[in-house]
């Protein structure tokens, strides 16, 4: 029995300039499971992704078009009303890049900053959701000596799995994840896919790859984007 339907996407189009990029995209996102989005490069699966937390609404000449509704508990929400709240919907889909962003700050402070800019002041509730986080991201053991040390001395695998502890941290119900593994090593690549497939358990899980065999591994369902339209596979 499939799961209950998370994401609602109709009539969607995306437009940059003049130029389309998405157009007449009608699909469901099943709650509690990894869609891959795949498809040739320069397609709009970013944009895609940008689209689904309204991050695509902060870039010049963007337009977009249709409607994105997410069932966070209490109903489907219309994410593109214009009063939509947009720091609340960005607790709620959190996002991971394809190029690790730690801030320059310490191991610790990268985790707790979402937490602080959310109004959170309770410094024992920070350190328990801190350390959570970093629980959830398999990286707890690696860094629980050195949460002091600058995050940017991580290696290239620990920093994309501190920056999936920040995204965790706010306890997001829907994850967008960009090419998280395009630049990490097979044993790193291996982690990420482990804990992705862990944390469905927690949130809907929405990811761009160029892997095929990862995708076989991990996806539940499938997207191709290509000219302009996502077809299931």
């Amino acid at each position: 029995m499939q799961n209950p339907v998370k994401i609602k996407i109709r009539d969607l189009y995306f437009y940059y300039r003049t130029l389309a990029i998405l157009e007449n995209i009608n699909i469901d996102i099943h709650a509690n499971t990894i869609t891959c989005i795949t498809g040739p490069s320069g397609q709009g699966k970013s944009s895609f992704l940008t689209i689904l937390n309204r991050l695509c609404h902060s870039m010049e000449g963007a337009m977009v078009s249709g409607q994105v509704t997410i069932d966070f508990g209490n109903g489907f929400e219309n994410i593109f009303q214009k009063d939509y709240v947009l720091p609340e919907l960005r607790k709620k889909v959190g996002m991971v890049f394809q190029t690790p962003n730690p801030l320059p700050m310490s191991i610790y402070k990268n985790v707790a900053f979402p937490l602080r800019l959310a109004g959170y002041k309770n410094r024992e509730n920070i350190r328990g959701k801190v350390k959570k986080a970093f629980e959830h991201a398999f990286l707890w053991k690696e860094v629980k000596d050195r949460l002091l040390e600058d995050a940017r001395l991580l290696s290239g695998g620990q920093q994309q799995r501190l920056c999936l502890a920040r995204s965790l941290v706010l306890d997001p119900q829907v994850l967008l994840l960009d090419e998280p593994t395009s630049s990490l090593d097979e044993t790193s690549v291996q982690l990420i896919e482990d804990l992705l497939v862990r944390l469905k358990n927690k949130c809907t899980i929405i990811i761009v790859s160029h892997y095929m065999d990862q995708v076989k591994r991990i996806a539940d369902q499938q997207f191709v984007l290509c000219d302009r339209q996502l077809k299931p596979v």
